[in-house]
């Protein structure tokens, strides 16, 4: 696929979607990060919420019983795990950073935890570095449009890096998971309403199973 036309893509997904390029504190969306795995954001955003509001910094997790901190946070996913990890993540953020939250993906991995999507989530996010967070949705899209023929978050994000310019990763991420919770659902895409179909090379495909399966219902 043509440059140009994958910067239509985007571009036509931005205006439906809007980049939510919103300021994130690297601290808070560090956390927010933990508490979202294997959880929906519909839970661990207001999780995090509850956490901040309690305890508006690292100290102050700190100095939170981890019984406390699984109440607060509950009921995201292995909430007691993630309950240790935040403080593991604390303890070493305080003595080995200065409290602060390092800005290298090498650095993010080695904290509990934190492993390569969340770190790219980090780093777009909160420190506004052109990297693509590869999640399921950005996996699932990719594949579909051709970018990569892989699986492997690594692989797909060295591919995507290859072809997606600078200045448009911080915002692939945001809008292919909108897109991909809405329309261009894992294994389930609406392509009939897509607005990105004509430049799609798999949506003939879905178009054509999709048209089968109404005929025989």
């Amino acid at each position: 696929m043509k440059q140009k036309t994958i910067i239509t893509i985007i571009e036509i997904l931005n205006k439906v979607y809007g980049f939510r390029n919103r300021e994130y504190k690297p601290f808070k969306t560090l956390i927010g990060v933990v508490l979202s795995q294997r959880t929906k954001e519909e839970v661990s955003f207001p999780a995090t919420d509850r956490l901040f509001d309690r305890a508006k910094n690292l100290d102050g997790i700190l100095k939170l019983p981890e019984k406390e901190i699984e109440k607060i946070i509950y009921p995201v996913g292995f909430y007691k795990q993630k309950t240790k990890r935040i403080k593991q993540i604390c303890k070493i953020l305080k003595e080995n950073y200065n409290s602060k939250v390092p800005a290298s993906r090498e650095e993010l991995m080695n904290l509990p935890g934190v492993g390569p999507k969340s770190a790219d989530i980090i780093l777009s996010y909160a420190y506004g570095q052109p990297v693509v967070a590869c999640d399921v949705h950005v996996i699932w899209i990719s594949n579909q449009l051709g970018w990569t023929t892989s699986n492997n978050p690594e692989k797909v994000r060295e591919d995507l890096h290859k072809i997606i310019p600078i200045n448009h990763r911080r915002s692939l991420n945001d809008i292919l998971v909108q897109f991909g919770k809405e329309i261009c659902k894992t294994g389930r895409p609406k392509c009939y309403i897509c607005p990105i179909k004509k430049y799609c090379p798999s949506a003939e495909k879905w178009l054509e199973k999709y048209k089968i399966y109404h005929s025989k219902s």
